[in-house]
């Protein structure tokens, strides 16, 4: 699933993260109704957010509907965001996914490296982005989100120098747009700017992440990443990345939201949760690479590297029991290496409204930093 807004369990208190649920899984049946069942691959936790800042502008509450059992549940049903919100936050995660996947055939990255199956793809891209211009919602312009594919290959392609701002603001003008939106959706037009500023950060930070995630692998496969493209580096690419945050945090007490469950989720995913976001990759990036030949006093794989559909099996397998998540280190389901889990360092704070980690550490009582738990 895309995107970098992966809220824990341990992060979220009860009621805040069925919420969570309940925008996710409207998201993925409005893609389903609109556009079919494998439209439902493109759910992005990142589109999402349109859904809920949506809601957060909204006095009354977001129309739900009820879905019947689904695996990501545990066959759970679920009362989840239907409407204008869900519908926006559809048409922003298809069209992502279909640049997305386009920018992987492009760098025939992965089994992309094959014709029929970079055909294949070629083909499902297309084909998702003409159904999003043709079902994009009422008063919504597309074009910034349908541009971001042939402007990210002019950045990439045009020969003259590139700075980080210009190799993200495809994605950053994308977002801003479907952010500002959101406004128009609620009825609070006066949201709209501070809005767009909001989007514009997130859109940046995400494509920042993506890029220091993938650093590794394009330069050992020779493709265009802008931390070494605009000579920016890792240090000042995280700097940028960093400011990001900082924008988020300062642009979301702007809002004028109308309190509730959705505008306490906004602050924790977009503030809270990107940072943690943040920090993951950073992490990530300061591991050693596994790609590297073994070295002696390496410990051995666990077992040998799976094949496509075993390793798809066995990651079902590793997720349902919560190793992921829960464990300190897991096996990769498809290398069979040990691997470090996304959020080590998870602390139960879900019976309290607020970030206690992250107040606790710098010396406040708990909830006292911020008003999240209110």
């Amino acid at each position: 699933m895309l995107g970098i807004v992966r809220p824990c369990r341990h992060h979220l208190p009860a009621d805040l993260h069925r919420r969570w649920m309940g925008h996710l899984c409207g998201t993925c049946l409005a893609l389903r109704d609109g556009h079919g069942q494998l439209a439902r691959t493109a759910t992005n936790v990142d589109a999402l957010l349109v859904s809920v800042l949506t809601a957060a502008q909204t006095a009354v509450d977001p129309t739900t509907r009820r879905a019947g059992p689904c695996p990501a549940r545990g066959m759970r049903t679920a009362t989840v965001v239907s409407g204008d919100a869900a519908q926006l936050a559809a048409h922003a995660a298809l069209l992502l996914a279909a640049g997305h996947l386009a920018d992987h055939v492009d760098d025939g990255q992965g089994a992309f490296r094959h014709g029929p199956v970079a055909a294949a793809g070629r083909r499902v891209a297309s084909r998702w982005s003409d159904r999003a211009r043709a079902t994009a919602p009422a008063g919504f312009d597309p074009s910034a989100l349908l541009a971001v594919p042939s402007r990210q290959y002019a950045v990439e392609h045009g020969g003259g120098a590139v700075t980080l701002e210009d190799a993200t603001a495809p994605t950053a003008d994308a977002v801003a747009a479907t952010f500002a939106h959101t406004a128009v959706l609620a009825g609070r037009p006066v949201n709209a700017a501070s809005l767009h500023t909001a989007g514009a950060a997130f859109g940046r930070l995400a494509h920042l992440l993506d890029a220091l995630d993938d650093l590794d692998d394009d330069r050992r496969d020779g493709r265009w990443n802008p931390v070494d493209a605009t000579g920016a580096g890792v240090g000042a690419t995280r700097a940028l990345a960093r400011r990001q945050v900082a924008t988020l945090a300062a642009t979301l007490p702007d809002l004028e939201l109308c309190g509730g469950p959705d505008a306490r989720l906004a602050h924790r995913l977009l503030v809270h949760e990107t940072d943690r976001a943040l920090d993951r990759t950073i992490g990530r990036s300061e591991q050693p690479s596994t790609d590297q030949p073994p070295q002696p006093g390496d410990r051995p794989p666990v077992r040998p590297p799976r094949g496509f559909f075993a390793g798809c099996a066995a990651a079902v397998g590793v997720c349902c029991a919560g190793q992921i998540c829960c464990s300190e280190e897991f096996t990769g389901p498809w290398s069979g290496q040990p691997r470090s889990s996304p959020c080590p360092t998870c602390i139960d704070c879900s019976s309290c409204g607020c970030d206690c980690c992250d107040c606790c550490a710098d010396g406040d009582s708990c909830c006292s930093c911020c008003d999240c738990g209110s």
